[in-house]
């Protein structure tokens, strides 16, 4: 038998819900707005309506006919993005299987979607965080035509999903069901991926090889298999209840896939408004929903831009949550999974030991997760703690039963480590995100002179050269959201390890990223306030002593900061298209509240 809600989560969860008590009221009363002043399309003008009906060969007579409901789909496919390149026959089959259920089906719309291991260290990454407001407003568009009665959203990489959530949530008063397609096969093991990547940064690899190994891990279709912000993705959906149970990890190509994407367009014609079970986005995602995706994060170590992400998605649902929310949680949750690169096991061996569904079984066993959330699903959340598969031609679920695998997961009632491994530090530097899950507790506390960057890119020319083999606190500052739109630094991870390798004390402190690939160093991210305009990163000094510690949650200096004149700010960057993206970062919030201008700007 279960046991009652914990009482942290608990409490988390009524301060969530007091803070955002107005923004929700006003949420919700403009989506129950939008439903009612929403026409049938019976009623709108014919000419839109011939608009609308003209690429619908197939559907003409059924949509003229005002007898089926209309389904959008809203996708991110192209094919440079291995985790997207599936998608591409998706519509065609899902009209299919819209018409089994005497629906119709249309892509409304399609939205951008960028590969961050591609642009990842180059000057494209720039636009990566910003991405997630291009997507929100691409799906606002695609939905815009007001021709629909629920919506199937295809996205799974990093700012993509949170982006199609964030736009959606503005048309919640349709249902809506995110549609997966799953990792690709396994590659090399990710500690020998890793082991390479050091060794080219030492000297001791050259190209060849570490192209040779990067290939042979990301090697095709399907979402890389380390578990970074796109499987955190696909874990936040199955924790608010947002897919069809179990399909955030079954891989692409196989009938197990199909039958689970067949499932959702059903699923979706059932939830519709006039389908006998309406279930509307605006009331799937509310704070009980949030609080789930956030318990989620902890419990398996997911990746540190939800520390963005979830913050954004609330303020789209009129939810107030914060880093001080995420951290009083993190102290309640255990961490029940390793997963890298928290673990030496990959998503997939992750999915075949139990995945989501054993998951989600053991924190509601242990009274860690709200059961009683709205999801698409029929059965509540507890179909959630249950895993698909074929039998024959039928899709069934079942129970995970035990950990096929104690190193990859635990019971929460005998976990990995009894929090969930995300820790706010505060002090007269800011506030910031340490992922202590990924970090031995011998390094939890470091406390060394500093050496100040501009750049990624100079840290790299000074481990080079020789000018960093000491304990340091690397800081890389000016890339906040506002300054540069807070690229990932995943390419500082090689040589920091290897310095650490080496003996030294090491960490890094800097307002930009480290993504779900947030590894063995210890590192203080998404400072905040941002150094740009004079935050307190902008006045320190090379040389200041800096202490950071994940057991007492600070982030200090004794340096007399106030005396001194911050840092010039750098100039705006042109090139690869940053220049069109200066009206973001001009308006951009802090990173506790998302990094987002459109949020900023759209009052949320």
């Amino acid at each position: 038998m279960s046991k009652p809600l914990n009482d942290t989560v608990h409490r988390v969860t009524q301060r969530v819900v007091a803070n955002s008590r107005d923004g929700r009221s006003r949420y919700l009363e403009l989506m129950e707005r939008e439903r009612e002043r929403t026409p049938p399309r019976s009623q709108v003008a014919c000419s839109n309506l011939a608009h609308a009906f003209a690429g619908a060969t197939e559907d003409q007579a059924a949509m003229k006919a005002f007898s089926s409901p209309n389904l959008a789909i809203v996708t991110s496919y192209n094919d440079m993005l291995s985790a997207h390149q599936p998608y591409a026959r998706y519509p065609d089959r899902m009209k299919i299987w819209a018409r089994e259920v005497g629906a119709t089906a249309q892509v409304a719309g399609g939205t951008p979607a960028m590969c961050d291991g591609v642009t990842q260290g180059q000057d494209g990454m720039e636009l990566s965080l910003f991405s997630r407001d291009s997507i929100a407003l691409a799906t606002a568009v695609a939905l815009s035509h007001q021709m629909y009665d629920g919506a199937t959203l295809l996205g799974i990489c990093d700012k993509i999903v949170p982006g199609l959530v964030i736009g959606a949530l503005r048309f919640g008063h349709l249902p809506a069901i995110f549609v997966p397609s799953g990792p690709m096969p396994s590659g090399i093991p990710n500690k020998q991926k890793q082991a390479v990547r050091q060794l080219y940064a030492e000297g001791k690899a050259d190209r060849a090889q570490l192209l040779e190994s990067e290939i042979a891990s990301y090697h095709s279709p399907g979402t890389c298999t380390f578990y970074g912000t796109a499987n955190s993705n696909q874990m936040m959906m199955e924790m608010m209840g947002l897919h069809v149970p179990g399909a955030a990890f079954v891989p692409p190509g196989v009938s197990l896939r199909q039958e689970l994407t067949r499932a959702a367009v059903h699923r979706l014609v059932a939830i519709r408004e006039n389908g006998g079970d309406y279930r509307p986005m605006a009331k799937v995602i509310d704070e009980k929903a949030i609080v789930n995706a956030a318990i989620g994060l902890l419990a398996t170590g997911g990746s540190t831009n939800h520390a963005l992400h979830i913050p954004a998605m609330a303020r789209a649902a009129g939810i107030a949550f914060d880093w001080n929310d995420l951290a009083e949680l993190s102290e309640a949750v255990p961490l029940v999974a390793r997963v890298y690169p928290n673990g030496a096991g990959d998503v997939n061996q992750f999915h075949a030991a139990g995945g989501m569904g054993y998951v989600i079984g053991t924190l509601l066993d242990e009274g860690l997760a709200h059961t009683d959330i709205l999801t698409v699903w029929d059965g509540g959340f507890a179909a959630y703690a249950r895993e698909p598969k074929m039998d024959g031609d039928t899709l069934v679920w079942h129970d995970p039963g035990e950990s096929g695998d104690a190193e990859m997961l635990r019971p929460a009632s005998a976990p990995f480590q009894p929090d969930g491994g995300m820790k706010l530090l505060t002090g007269n530097l800011g506030r910031a995100c340490f992922k202590s899950s990924a970090v031995d507790k011998a390094r939890f506390t470091v406390e060394a002179p500093c050496r100040v960057f501009q750049d990624q890119h100079e840290v790299a020319e000074a481990f080079a050269a020789g000018q960093l083999d000491r304990d340091v606190v690397v800081v890389v500052r000016f890339q906040g959201p506002r300054a540069n739109g807070m690229p990932e630094l995943h390419k500082l991870t090689p040589p920091l390890g290897v310095l650490q390798d080496r003996g030294y004390r090491v960490a890094l402190v800097t307002d930009g990223r480290m993504s779900g690939a947030s590894g063995k160093v210890p590192a203080a991210i998404h400072v905040t306030p941002e150094a740009l305009g004079g935050g307190p990163l902008a006045r320190l000094r090379d040389g200041d002593m800096i202490r950071l510690c994940a057991a007492t949650g600070e982030l200090s200096t004794p340096a007399d900061l106030a005396s001194r004149e911050p840092a010039p700010d750098p100039a705006p960057q042109w090139g690869v298209g940053r220049e069109l993206f200066a009206m973001f970062a001009r308006h951009a919030d802090g990173a506790e509240k998302g990094g987002s201008a459109m949020l900023s700007e759209a009052g949320l």
